[in-house]
C-alpha cells in the first residue's frame, strides 16, 4: 500500500512523539475524526503504528526510537523527573547512571552535587559530569554503541560486577502494564540486570509515555526497586503492587 501524503506525515509525527491523538490530527489537517481514524487504521494494518485509546503509538517492540527523537520527547518531563530524583542523592555518595535519556538529565541535575563517584556505562552522562571537579567518573568498557553513546556487552557487565553503590539510577525503553521494565537491546538488558542488583537502592527514572511503548525484553520488575520517578500517577492498579511491593513513587512536580 502506498501512503498518502497526510499518512507519511502522521508517521513522521509518531516517531518524533512517540504518539499522535484522533483530535489533534483531525485539526491540524483539518479534516474529520473519522478521516483520521480511518488513516490510523490503515497504518496499524501495516504495522507501523498500534492504535491506542484516543490515538495511536509508533509501533516499537523491534526497534527503539531514535536517540536524538528521544532526547527530544518529554523533555520537561525528564528535567522535573530528573530533580526529583537528584533530590534524594546526597552529597559523598556513589552512584551508577546507566543509558537512557532520562538518566542523562539526572546526570544534569547532579552538576551541583559535590564528592560523588559516578560509574556509568553511558559517555554521555560522563561527557556532562566532567565539569564537576568533585566528581570521580568511571567509565565502563565494553562495545560502544555509537547511535547514543553507550557502552554494552559483557566486558561491561564484567567491570560493573566490581562495584556496590549507594544508588543506582536505571531507565527503561517501556514500562508494562504488569510492573516489567523492557528493553530492546540484549546486550543492554543485561548491564542494566547486573546494575540493579548490585545498588544498596535502585531507582527507575521514567516518564508515564513507557506505558504506551512495548520492547521485547524484560529487564527486572518494578517490585526489586526502591523507588520510581514519573512525571505523572501510575494507573491505579500498578499504583496498588507498588504498594504492595513496598516501591515508592515520587510523582515530580
Amino acid at each position: 500500500m502506498v501512503l498518502n501524503i497526510r499518512q507519511r506525515e502522521i508517521l513522521d509525527l509518531a516517531r518524533a512523539a512517540g504518539r499522535v491523538g484522533v483530535e489533534e490530527l483531525a485539526e491540524k489537517f483539518d479534516v474529520t475524526l473519522q478521516t483520521i481514524r480511518r488513516d490510523l487504521g490503515e497504518l496499524s494494518d501495516q504495522g507501523m503504528l498500534d492504535r491506542v485509546h484516543g490515538g495511536a503509538v509508533l509501533r516499537s517492540g523491534v526497534s527503539n526510537i531514535g536517540y536524538e527523537e528521544r532526547r527530544r520527547m518529554h523533555d520537561a518531563a525528564k528535567a522535573a523527573i530528573a530533580r526529583a530524583c537528584a533530590r534524594q542523592i546526597p552529597d559523598n555518595s556513589s552512584v551508577i547512571l546507566n543509558l537512557g535519556t532520562t538518566t542523562e538529565a539526572v546526570a544534569r541535575e547532579l552538576l551541583n552535587h559535590r564528592n560523588l563517584t559516578v560509574i556509568t556505562n553511558n559517555m554521555n552522562v560522563a561527557n556532562i559530569l566532567v565539569s564537576n571537579e568533585s566528581c570521580d567518573i568511571m567509565v565502563a568498557g565494553g562495545a560502544l554503541r555509537r547511535s547514543d553513546g553507550g557502552l554494552v556487552g559483557d566486558l561491561t557487565t564484567e567491570f560493573m560486577a566490581q562495584f556496590k553503590p549507594d544508588f543506582a539510577i536505571i531507565g527503561t525503553s517501556a514500562l508494562d502494564g504488569d510492573g516489567d521494565l523492557l528493553d530492546f537491546d540484549m546486550a543492554e538488558v543485561r548491564v542494566s540486570r547486573a546494575i540493579a542488583g548490585l545498588a544498596r537502592k535502585t531507582f527507575l527514572v521514567t516518564d508515564i509515555s513507557k506505558l504506551e511503548r512495548s520492547a521485547p525484553v524484560r529487564i527486572i520488575s518494578m517490585a526489586e526497586l526502591d523507588a520510581v520517578f514519573v512525571d505523572r500517577p501510575l494507573p491505579a492498579r500498578l499504583m496498588e503492587k507498588c504498594k504492595d511491593w513496598e516501591t515508592q513513587v515520587v510523582i515530580a512536580e
